[in-house]
This record gives structure tokens, sequence and C-alpha cells, in this order.
């Protein structure tokens, strides 16, 4: 930018930052672990599976009226269950 004679170059505070490639900073959110457990849970598999049908069968069908949404219910309620039952006891 130029003012009269003066002339002011503008940059970005964050070019003087040094580059830190390793986000190691970050703590690990044990949420997502215990997510990825809990849907390896035999209880939720189960529900799973299920789902895992519906979308096969309402997918195979050109014209239906079913969907699969009770059973997204039942393993979302499954891992949440299992999530909050973990996740709680696990926090400072």
């Amino acid at each position: 930018m130029t003012l009269g004679e003066n002339t002011v170059a503008l940059k970005d505070p964050e070019d003087d930052a040094p580059a830190d490639d390793d986000e190691d900073d970050e703590p690990e959110d044990i949420q997502v672990t215990i997510k990825e457990s809990c849907q390896q849970n035999a209880e939720c598999v189960k529900y799973k599976d299920a789902l895992d049908s519906c979308n096969a069968r309402v997918s195979s069908r050109k014209e239906t009226e079913e969907t699969c949404y009770e059973e997204v219910l039942d393993y979302v309620h499954c891992v949440d269950h299992c999530v909050a039952k973990n996740l709680f006891n696990k926090l400072k």
C-alpha cells in the first residue's frame, strides 16, 4: 500500500509463525476412539447388520415406500448409549 512517499508492506502474521507440521499439540479426542470401539460392540453390530440388510433391500427395489429409519435409530441409539456409558468415566 502506498501512502504519499511512504510504502507500507502488509504481511500475514502467520508468515512469521514457525511451521509446525506436527499436530501433536492437539489432544486426542477420546470420544472418537470410544465411538469406534462401540461400533464394534457385539450388541451394536447386530443393529448395524440389520441396517445394512435394510439398505440392501431398499436399494434393490425400484419403487418402495420402505425406509430404514427405524434401523438407523436403533443403531445410533446403541452406539450413543455405549459411548455415553464409557465416555464420562474417562473425562477428567
